[in-house]
């Protein structure tokens, strides 16, 4: 499924995309609050996107490089994962290379990931999750209209720390859930 806004082109994630990506994968600064460290190299990288790549044929991972042009190299991601139709949810997820900060590519380019979780895949909640102190995911996702909703005490060990993780979430308009869209 690829998206596109008036900036950007989302296409799905590929071992190919594993170089570009290594701008923001293998940068300490960028991957300060991620779960896992950044990576060492290209092929950590490309290693990591064909462990997880067979995953998206499943229906429950969405996952796109986010690019200038249509074939250009990636200057971000953006996800949809644990999509759950049944109760019909996911987690979005984004990660820019840092050179791209500061422009609104994060913020254009996760409105798409968010406006075909809640049109064409008919989904009715999403929510994110981000370490403590990660002040810039936190401005994004309230300007997403996402919403703080918890603390998950010590959820993540990292470089030997536990880690708080915040949880913030996003309802499809009520208006249109009441109407069964």
């Amino acid at each position: 499924m690829i998206l596109t806004t008036d900036r950007l082109h989302l296409r799905p994630v590929s071992a190919g995309d594993a170089e570009a990506l290594f701008e923001s994968r293998g940068d300490a600064l960028v991957m300060r609050y991620w779960d896992w460290p950044a990576q060492e190299n290209v092929a950590a990288v490309r290693s990591i996107l064909e462990a997880h790549i067979p995953e998206l044929g499943d229906g429950r991972t969405l996952w796109w490089v986010v690019a200038l042009s249509p074939d250009g190299p990636a200057i971000g991601e953006c996800d949809l994962s644990e999509i759950d139709h049944h109760h019909r949810r996911a987690e979005v997820g984004f990660l820019f290379a840092r050179r791209h900060w500061g422009q609104g590519y994060a913020k254009e380019a996760m409105d798409a990931v968010v406006a075909h979780a809640f049109g064409e895949l008919n989904l009715e909640r999403l929510w994110a999750r981000f370490h403590d102190g990660n002040d810039a995911s936190k401005r994004l996702l309230e300007r997403l209209g996402f919403a703080y909703e918890g603390t998950l005490k010590s959820h993540i060990l990292r470089d030997g720390a536990r880690r708080d993780c915040h949880l913030y979430g996003r309802l499809r308009s009520l208006s249109a859930t009441k109407n069964g869209a």
